[in-house]
């Protein structure tokens, strides 16, 4: 079994003491590709060392939503030049967050939009942040006629899931999926995601998955096995079959070769 990480932070100050070991947990575990996903200009700077010291770990160049009033078009013109890396392979991660609202929301917008233009003009696939904006967030991309991408982190309802799924869009799935009452949503919508629009993912340091989380705060990617076995559980198919199905998903998406 193979797994491609599709959207970790493994870049986070979290890691600093133990990266080599977690990295080489991960590859022992199946996890042989994975995707770190920028949020600032710092922790794409940082992603890309990463990636430049470790075979098959690639990177996005993006700002997060929570970060968007601290954005600029120096900022993008920074991303730009990090993007002519032959290890970037996305833009993201970007997007609308009206939780905790960090950054207001014309802010998100406004460069939300100029990131999305960004990701076109550089024929990079987006890695999507999307998190209760009402329908927002899916107003906007279907306007600006998203074709390459995938909504990490899917906790949208039915009627999100068939929209992105419409526009072709990949969905990435989380160990929220192994938690008992806060995943039995996503579970119940897993049965309707096609096996060739899923991507699996830890966000990790984040959503540590059951039964890791009893243990350890701080998630990883040698975790992601328990999301792919579940997965495979609820679909009823052979593990093996998801996993690979899965793997050659991702390298569709980023274009990393099989």
């Amino acid at each position: 079994m193979r797994i491609f990480e599709s959207h970790c932070h493994i870049n986070d100050k979290s890691f600093n003491k133990d990266l080599d070991k977690v990295i080489e947990r991960a590859n022992s575990s199946g996890v042989s590709h994975m995707m770190i996903a920028g949020v600032t200009l710092d922790t794409c700077k940082k992603a890309l060392e990463i990636a430049k010291a470790n075979k098959n770990i690639f990177i996005s160049v993006g700002i997060h939503p929570h970060d968007a009033s601290e954005c600029s078009e120096e900022t993008i013109d920074q991303l730009k030049k990090i993007a002519e890396n032959n290890e970037v392979k996305a833009w993201g991660e970007t997007g609308l967050d009206f939780n905790r609202m960090y950054s207001p929301q014309k802010d998100q917008e406004k460069w939300l939009l100029r990131q999305i233009e960004e990701a076109s003009n550089l024929d990079l696939p987006l890695i999507f942040h999307e998190r209760d904006t009402n329908k927002r967030f899916l107003e906007i991309i279907r306007a600006e006629n998203i074709k390459s991408g995938v909504v990490h982190c899917f906790s949208g309802d039915r009627d999100e899931l068939f929209s992105y799924l419409d526009m072709g869009l990949y969905i990435g799935i989380t160990g929220v999926l192994t938690i008992q009452k806060r995943g039995e949503k996503l579970r119940e919508l897993l049965k309707d995601i096609p096996l060739d629009k899923i991507l699996v993912e830890t966000d990790s340091p984040y959503l540590t998955p059951a039964p890791q989380k009893n243990k350890t705060n701080r998630n990883e990617p040698s975790f992601l096995p328990v999301i792919v076995e579940k997965i495979a559980d609820i679909k009823k198919a052979d593990i093996n079959e998801i996993s690979e199905t899965i793997f050659q998903n991702t390298c569709s998406l980023f274009k990393t070769g099989k």
